[in-house]
This record gives structure tokens, C-alpha cells and sequence, in this order.
């Protein structure tokens, strides 16, 4: 069980703050579980049974774990956020006073919240902030163009110095590897990830992946696997999420359970439709599936044109906010074969077009 308190003093922590939670206990059994928790997000505590003196941990700790048992030890300690008050006893009323009484900001009890406990306990220790940006683009229909951009912008987002992660999430789309020049570049691709659940360390997710052109890419190798389960899915986006940044994701154009779990997961989605009457048909019931869970679902528009229309009426067909004309490079319909990949060339229209899409996207989500 756990559980979430409200009070007003809520000031964060002091500057200096160490990579892993304080822990202040005398219950040997408690300390224990605690430490066996500790070691399996990753972190090493710092143990004390009272309050520790000045500069040894309290203020500067990113996670405070007191034990039912200190209570009585550490209420006259500075008020300050990440304490949680832990015990074992399901029945105790009165152990919400006692939360009260030391500013924690939740209560937990084992075994109950071991769960909940190992997830905050790896969060601090990988010093988790903001979360990353994260954008899916998706083909209103097939040939759209759709991963042409979300290359492209994964590139301008890398170029302009954001930790930049690029997932493809369709398993018969051939690879974004591929169209980056990388498929034979050193790193693990989706089937390695098949079997993970729970969580997934963002630090340990950057590491083992191919790095192309300034970013991370996570994509399919050229076995028989075309399916990731969705918890899976879930584990590891959340994962590229924590470590900040900007994520693109690569995304099918049919929705089953692994796309619905990575659709769950997203700031903005750009439906990317190519400017004829049958395309903006199709697209129309591509938004329809997507808007079911993706809330900010944006068209963005390529030429040419059908006569009659232009960006702003298919934006208008399909009632969703426009996003941009994406421009045409030429470089783009030649074979790939020893070229630059998508928005590599930072002068380029596309790449323009990328960069005034992060600077409107970054500003909208208040990272800038």
C-alpha cells in the first residue's frame, strides 16, 4: 500500500543533493528490506538512525525512508519534500498522524509498495527531471512520408543538442536503421527487449543502443520477430521518457496493443498526409483510431497538390490542427545508398521546417 499526502510546506530540497536515498531506521528487519530494495533500483543508501548532523544528508538527500520505528527521532527535522514514511502494519491508523507529524509526502507499507518503492527509489538515483518530449508520427496513409520525417526530426532535434532518442515502432516498416545508414552499427534492436517488464534503467536503455548521426535508435533487426508485448513496449519507452530530451517514435498505421501503449506515452502526434482526396480519406480514418487515446494529434501536409486543395483545407477535412507543409527535398527521392540521412542538412527545408516544429513544441511544453 501506498499512499499520498498533501501539505503546504512543500520546498524542494537543498542544493547538493546525493545520488542515493537516506534511510533512517533501527528496525534491523525493516533496514533489511529497505536496503534489498535499494539495491534492486540500483542505489546506494546512506543509513542513520536519527536524523543525520548538519550537511550529512538530510536536506541534501534526493529520497528520505524513515521507518515507523524513528518517528519520534526525526520530528523536529527541517520540513521538506521526498520523505516517505514506511512500516508493515496494514491496520495502523495512526501512522498517517504520524506521516503528518514529519512532512512526508507518502506513506507505504510492505510488502505491499515494494513496487512503487524500487520505481522511486531508481528514479532519484538516475536523477530524473523533466521528461522527454515525445513525439509519434504516423502515414495517413502508406507512403506518406512518415518516417522520412520522424528521421528527420530526430536528426534536428540531435543537431541542436538535445539527448535525442529515435524508436521505431514498426516492426514491417524496414527499419529506420536503414534509412539512417546504421543497420549494421553495434547495439540492441526491439527483440532484445521482448522479454522486459517492470522497468526498464533509462541510463542502461541509452547505452546498449546504436548511436547514428549525434542520437540513439532503437529499431528491428532482420530476424523473424514483428512483435514486442505491449508491456514491453511500456517498460521501455517509459525508460527513453526519464532520461529527458526529445523522443520520436516511428509509428504503423494499424493500432494494436503495443502502438496503443506507446500512443499512451505521447505529448504531440503528427499525422503526415500527402495532399490528394484519397489520402485525406484514408488519413481521416487513421485520425479516427489514433484520437481515440492521443489527445494532441496534429496534420502535418505534403505537396503536391490535388487541385482545389492546400494544407490549411486538409487540415480543415480532417479537423485537426495544422502543423506545417512539409517540404520536398529532392535528395529524399533518390536511393539512400552512401547519402546523408533525413534533415541532415541543417539549411535544407526540411530541416527548417524541424527545427521551427521543436522550437514551437519545446516552448509549448514550457521547456524553454
Amino acid at each position: 500500500m501506498a499512499g499520498a499526502i498533501t501539505h503546504d510546506n512543500d520546498q524542494p530540497a537543498a542544493g547538493g543533493r546525493q545520488s542515493g536515498p537516506l534511510i533512517v531506521t533501527e528496525d534491523a528487519d525493516l533496514l533489511d528490506d529497505l536496503l534489498r530494495l535499494c539495491a534492486a533500483a540500483g542505489a546506494t543508501p546512506e543509513v542513520h538512525h536519527g536524523v543525520p548532523e548538519r550537511g550529512g544528508g538530510w536536506e541534501a538527500a534526493p529520497l528520505v525512508l524513515v521507518g515507523d520505528d524513528a518517528v519520534r527521532r526525526v520530528r523536529g527535522a527541517a520540513r521538506r519534500r521526498g520523505v516517505v514514511l514506511v512500516g508493515r502494519d496494514q491496520d495502523d491508523s495512526g501512522v498517517w498522524r504520524r506521516a503528518v507529524e514529519i512532512g512526508a509526502d507518502h506513506v507505504l507499507m510492505l510488502p505491499d509498495g515494494e513496487q512503487w518503492l524500487v520505481d522511486r527509489i531508481a528514479d532519484v538515483a538516475e536523477g530524473v527531471g523533466r521528461p522527454a518530449l515525445t513525439v509519434g508520427v504516423i502515414g495517413g496513409r502508406g507512403g506518406a512520408g512518415a518516417s522520412t520525417l520522424a528521421c528527420a526530426l530526430a536528426v534536428t532535434s540531435a543537431r541542436e543538442g538535445l539527448r535525442t532518442l529515435l524508436v521505431d515502432a514498426d516492426p514491417l516498416g524496414g527499419g529506420l536503421d536503414v534509412l539512417l545508414g546504421g543497420e549494421t552499427a553495434d547495439g540492441l534492436r526491439w527483440p532484445a527487449f521482448a522479454a522486459s517488464r517492470g522497468r526498464v534503467g533509462g541510463g542502461a536503455l541509452e547505452e546498449s543502443l546504436p548511436k547514428l548521426h549525434s542520437l540513439r535508435v532503437l529499431s528491428w533487426d532482420r530476424g523473424d520477430c514483428v512483435a514486442v508485448p505491449p508491456q514491453a513496449v511500456r517498460a521501455v519507452l517509459a525508460a527513453a521518457r526519464r532520461r529527458g530530451g526529445a523522443v520520436v517514435v516511428d509509428l504503423p498505421r494499424r493500432i494494436d496493443d503495443g502502438v496503443a501503449e506507446v500512443l499512451a506515452q505521447l505529448d504531440v502526434g503528427i499525422l503526415v498526409v500527402p495532399g490528394e482526396l484519397r489520402a485525406v480519406a484514408a488519413a481521416g480514418r487513421v485520425a479516427s483510431a489514433v484520437g481515440m487515446v492521443l489527445r494532441d494529434l496534429r496534420v502535418a501536409v505534403r505537396g503536391p497538390y490535388t487541385p482545389g486543395l492546400d494544407d490549411h483545407e486538409v487540415a480543415r477535412l480532417l479537423n485537426l490542427p495544422l502543423a506545417g507543409e512539409v517540404p520536398v527535398e529532392s535528395a529524399l527521392t533518390r536511393p539512400h545508398e552512401g547519402k546523408a540521412p533525413p534533415g541532415a542538412a541543417a539549411r535544407g527545408p526540411l530541416a527548417r521546417f524541424c527545427t521551427v516544429f521543436w522550437e514551437r513544441a519545446l516552448a509549448e511544453a514550457g521547456s524553454v
